[in-house]
């Protein structure tokens, strides 16, 4: 599909949902909308422990069960027509949890969108704190084994995970077809 979410993007729905956005974790969140050509459009952020409401557009839907990836995430919700949200850590760009996946999408049985830290793993989290406390240009003067520098400044990226999100759908829709 168009846009930089490798086919990942809003659908023209005409109903309207009402839905809360609840950060109910410690960092301050992005929330991001995928538009209609799949570009992420950037949300006033959300502070730690509040809610807005938002009046997004819900479409038809259905869970797929399976394995997460790495770290506590689920895999997403699939949806024929609605529209769709990710939500970031406004400091770090980590990606994060709404409803305990790693994308929203507006349907009609869902009224809230609670956001949560995921899992991380150790490694996930040491290399948030180290990326917290020692500037970029200073990675590799850090006594660390040499692939770590490489990690260090792979930092969180949304259109990386865009692409990793869509090529999950893709398997998954794949799949879904063979059975």
């Amino acid at each position: 599909g168009a846009g930089t979410a490798g086919g990942l993007r809003s659908a023209n729905s005409r109903e309207l949902s009402r839905v809360t956005f609840n950060n109910r974790s410690p960092r301050s969140v992005l929330p991001v909308w995928l538009d209609f050509e799949g570009r992420p459009r950037y949300y006033p952020v959300l502070q730690p422990r509040t809610g807005r409401v938002m009046h997004s557009y819900r479409g038809a839907c259905g869970a797929r069960s399976g394995a997460g990836a790495a770290g506590g995430r689920r895999a997403l919700t699939l949806c024929r027509a609605g529209h769709l949200w990710l939500f970031r850590d406004a400091g770090t760009n980590d990606g994060l949890l709404v409803n305990q996946q790693e994308l929203f999408i507006a349907a009609p049985d869902v009224s809230k969108a609670d956001i949560t830290l995921p899992v991380f793993t150790l490694k996930e989290r040491c290399l948030q704190v180290v990326r917290s406390l020692v500037k970029p240009v200073d990675y590799r003067k850090l006594d660390i084994v040499r692939s770590l520098y490489e990690e260090l400044e792979d930092h969180p990226d949304i259109k990386k995970d865009l692409l990793r999100l869509s090529l999950e759908r893709s398997e998954t829709l794949k799949n879904r077809a063979s059975e």
